[in-house]
């Protein structure tokens, strides 16, 4: 695993192109949600110190915080952009098989580049975790691909009804040695269950082990059901309709989903750990609402003052997304005061510059900002030199 960095660089393609034509024809609505939901993404995982405001926290288990979010948002975004690229390429011309192979390529590069994170910066191999945030998006752009290139739209409704409607069926109804049917709990449910016998517990997240993976296997399957809303939220940009009309068709859905999402969490809890249907339902609601606000102020009343630092981060998001991720490793790296004792550099920054005259919970949250800000400038370098990684 030593050369695995390397490797897999090499295999990302860099492009300097010109910043005007490469962003012709994109979605900038789409880019500004990306790069919000990437702000986001660093901002909840780099708080400074143990203490964070509650909508920055995951739930514990069942219900959900603005932390909740940020994945299945992201999620979202892959599979709304699925058929502007794809779709633009058939347009042209270009041989389903041909596009199949493309993306069985970027979905090995993003899953191997999720075990390359993982594995920072040690790489034990008897107890590297299997799956993670890069290794779920794989899999869900690979089967939405799959979904979109050989399906129509209405088969792409029925399957993605029928992903959350299985899902729901065998959590509720197949039994797991010891504990039976239906248990929905951090112990005993499907998901976990499937995850320790397929993966093998040394091998899921190490904050999980005694309940599975936050992003394991079986708990994949409707997540790729939140990619599909994301490509049927794609197929209605790259319509013929007006663009009122399709502002308005998101709204309408997007409050939908937030009701039936609301009314299925009474028999199949909102949690994101498992992903549940309703948790899908309801996000994916959410989602269409986010877009739909940006689509109208961005796309088509053309206010576009604000969005600049979210299009740099949203143009560059995978790679903004792994660097800060390896960053966040690196800062636990030990450093000696003066009286002799040793202390995460993370830690000492966060006390020293922030909570000293922020107080502990301020401090935290501007620690992270900060951070966001490093990443922000980052990006903007990328941006302002024409460099766009594509994985």
């Amino acid at each position: 695993m030593s050369n695995l960095g390397g490797q897999l660089f090499e295999k990302l393609r860099m492009k300097t192109v010109n910043t005007t034509s490469y962003l012709q024809g994109r979605l900038a609505s789409l880019d500004v949600f990306r790069g919000i939901t990437i702000a986001l993404m660093i901002v909840v995982n780099n708080q400074g110190g143990d203490v964070s405001y509650r909508a920055l926290q995951h739930a514990d288990w069942n219900g959900w915080t603005l932390a909740d979010l940020v994945f299945p948002f992201f999620l979202f975004i892959v599979g709304a952009a699925i058929p502007f690229s794809l779709g633009n390429r058939l347009a042209r011309g270009d041989r389903r098989r041909k596009l199949l192979l493309r993306v069985v390529r970027r979905s090995i590069i993003l899953f191997v580049l999720g075990l390359f994170l993982n594995g920072f910066p040690y790489y034990d191999l008897s107890t590297l975790r299997i799956m993670g945030v890069l290794q779920r998006i794989a899999l869900c752009y690979f089967f939405a691909s799959l979904i979109f290139l050989l399906f129509n739209v209405r088969k792409q409704v029925l399957i993605t009804v029928l992903i959350l409607l299985f899902y729901w069926a065998i959590m509720t109804l197949v039994p797991v040695p010891r504990y039976g049917a239906g248990v929905l709990g951090k112990q005993g449910n499907l998901a976990s269950y499937i995850d320790n016998l397929l993966l093998g517990r040394e091998h899921l997240w190490e904050g999980s082990r005694t309940w599975g993976d936050p992003e394991g296997l079986l708990s994949t399957i409707p997540a790729i059901a939140t990619t599909l809303l994301g490509v049927l939220a794609g197929e209605n940009l790259r319509s013929n309709r007006s663009s009122l009309q399709k502002a308005v068709d998101f709204f309408f859905i997007g409050n939908l989903g937030i009701v039936m999402g609301t009314l299925w969490d009474l028999w199949f809890p909102i949690n994101k750990s498992l992903w549940t249907s309703s948790y899908v339902v309801l996000t994916g609601g959410i989602s269409l609402i986010f877009l739909a606000t940006y689509y109208y102020v961005i796309d088509i009343k053309k206010h576009m003052t604000w969005t600049k630092p979210f299009i740099i981060l949203g143009t560059n998001a995978i790679i903004v997304y792994v660097l800060s991720e390896i960053v966040s490793f690196a800062v636990y790296a030990k450093v000696t005061l003066r009286d002799g004792t040793t202390i995460a550099l993370k830690t000492f920054v966060y006390r020293n510059y922030f909570a000293s005259w922020a107080g502990s919970l301020n401090g935290s949250l501007l620690y992270a900002l900060a951070y966001l800000v490093l990443w922000i400038a980052v990006a903007a370098t990328l941006y302002k030199s024409r460099i766009f990684i594509k994985v």
